[in-house]
């Protein structure tokens, strides 16, 4: 009884702190997309007249999500796990995360390309309804994809030996990583975006939601170039948005 109280109240825990950055990154980003309308990135396009709808729904995936990380924090800390934690240091923190990181870019862009195929499609399809993503968009889920996507939080601490602190920060730099790639306003397109560099920026996945394919990965563009599933686009369009954007607006 005492582990299913103690779950719950980090279960609430975990869904308070996702809402309050949800909302609080959210409303700082439009603030600043306000500020910058020439860094849209589909200038014909305006996602906004779904917000509503999107934050309705986010709500509700945010309980799997929150569910999953609660999860993944509480079998750690009850030691149902092959391997215990690793001892927390500055290097152990920094080495954990990062292969945290590049499995669950793994992870993501293998379950993405699954949720695309005939058979669970029809799960995701209520993410791929915002065509131009916001930032209410990052999750704008049905709950079973959701439970899909973020059970990595739920299942790799079981296998890793991942300390909670380790999670955590995961998960944060996700979420602000999902969040800025869902805004649809580009502020980080340059070279390192681009091959030979493995990272991507927010033009990645906004022509993933533009297109319905492709770009299926999260954090990176190594399993999209192996695969061939990379928009032939992707480096072209970022380019252009690099010099566009670098360009200094006309004195009205």
């Amino acid at each position: 009884m005492q582990q299913a109280l103690d779950f719950l109240v980090l279960y609430a825990a975990c869904y308070a702190g996702m809402l309050a950055l949800y909302f609080g990154q959210g409303w700082v980003m439009l603030w600043l997309n306000a500020r910058h309308p020439e860094r849209r990135i589909q200038p014909e396009r305006d996602g906004s007249s779904r917000a509503r709808v999107e934050i309705i729904q986010s709500v509700k995936s945010l309980l799997v999500t929150s569910f999953c990380l609660a999860g993944g924090i509480f079998v750690q800390l009850q030691g149902w796990t092959l391997f215990p934690a690793f001892k927390l240091s500055i290097w152990s923190f920094a080495a954990m995360f990062m292969v945290s990181i590049v499995l669950f870019d793994a992870w993501f862009y293998w379950f993405h390309r699954l949720m695309h195929t005939r058979l669970f499609y029809r799960h995701h399809l209520w993410h791929h309804r915002s065509v131009a993503p916001t930032v209410w968009s990052n999750y704008s889920d049905s709950l079973a994809d959701a439970f899909v996507m973020q059970s990595y939080y739920l299942i790799a601490p079981m296998v890793l030996p991942l300390h909670p602190v380790v999670l955590i920060a995961h998960r944060l730099y996700d979420h602000i990583n999902g969040q800025i790639g869902h805004s649809g306003f580009e502020y980080f397109s340059g070279p390192a975006a681009r091959f030979p560099s493995p990272f991507v920026c927010t033009t990645f996945h906004d022509q993933h939601h533009e297109k319905f394919q492709g770009n299926y990965a999260n954090f990176f563009s190594v399993w999209d170039r192996i695969c061939g599933t990379l928009d032939p686009d992707y480096e072209t369009k970022s380019k252009r948005l690099e010099r566009a954007n670098s360009t200094p607006p006309e004195p009205t």
